[in-house]
């Protein structure tokens, strides 16, 4: 059974760091892409970012300068190191991993605000 587990989120205020992170099991971690997706309330769920097997990483403009994501194929965990965070970065965050299918963890809510 694949699980993906987040934890990190919480209240930060504007310019403040989290650190998400993404324990995997049920699956071969190193040959999984893997990412975070994140849904604000009324709006789509978006990706955020998202690393090959390989180690291509790809974010959304949105997030480039401040978000590093990062991946300890021996630990079967991803992360997600966010800086300089904004209140529009505000939404649950969802960890990802697809190979011939997609799985989705739980989410984790992250609020920036005063």
């Amino acid at each position: 059974q694949v699980q993906l587990v987040e934890s990190g989120g919480g209240l930060v205020q504007p310019g403040g760091s989290l650190r998400l992170s993404c324990a995997a099991s049920g699956i071969i971690f190193s040959i999984y892409t893997m990412g975070w997706y994140r849904q604000a309330p009324g709006k789509q769920r978006e990706l955020v970012a998202v690393v090959t097997s390989t180690g291509t990483t790809t974010y959304v403009a949105s997030v480039k300068g401040r978000f590093t994501l990062s991946r300890d194929n021996p630990k079967n965990t991803l992360y997600l190191q966010m800086n300089s965070l904004k209140p529009e970065d505000t939404a649950v965050y969802y960890c990802y991993a697809a190979y011939s299918t997609a799985h989705w963890g739980q989410g984790t809510q992250v609020t920036v605000s005063a």
